[in-house]
């Protein structure tokens, strides 16, 4: 499969998202994450269900279930939405690997698990934001607008 190129130009000259764009980015994300697994449980238990908290491994479960959750969630919208989550569409910017082309599936599963790392969010800390999910897969955010790419 052929990569598409966000790039009109040769060369990929892209203006890096700020920190602050990028801490926006993640508090947005997971708002609307929070947001989500508050709607599962509405339905959840407007439906009739009960969660059972008698042992410690029905909470090693629950657990499992938001890990998982939040797996699902930023793997699919970064995969559907080309490099972007709802946070990267409301600060203008969007995840692409380092020479400008769309990212595969595979480096955004990645992306993905690397942010279960722990610590892994004060990694972007610093004057210039490269988070360890960006470092360790090739990748950056960029800023749409000021990176002057037609998407």
């Amino acid at each position: 499969m052929e990569q598409q190129s966000y790039l009109t130009e040769l060369e990929f000259n892209p203006v890096l998202a700020g920190g602050g764009q990028r801490l926006l980015n993640y508090i947005i994300d997971l708002v609307f994450y929070y947001l989500l697994v508050f709607l599962l449980f509405t339905i959840y238990y407007s439906t009739g269900g009960a969660i059972n908290r008698s042992g410690s491994s029905s909470g090693a479960l629950l657990n499992l279930f938001f890990l998982g959750l939040y797996i699902i969630y930023m793997f699919l919208l970064e995969m559907l939405l080309k490099g972007r989550t709802i946070g990267k569409i409301i600060t203008g910017t969007r995840a692409v690997n380092k020479d400008g082309t769309e990212m595969e599936p595979g480096t955004i599963f990645r992306r993905t698990l690397c942010r279960l790392v722990p610590f892994e969010p004060f990694s972007g800390l610093g004057n210039i934001c490269n988070p360890w999910h960006d470092k360790w897969t090739n990748t950056c955010v960029i800023d749409v607008k000021k990176s002057h790419l037609n998407l």
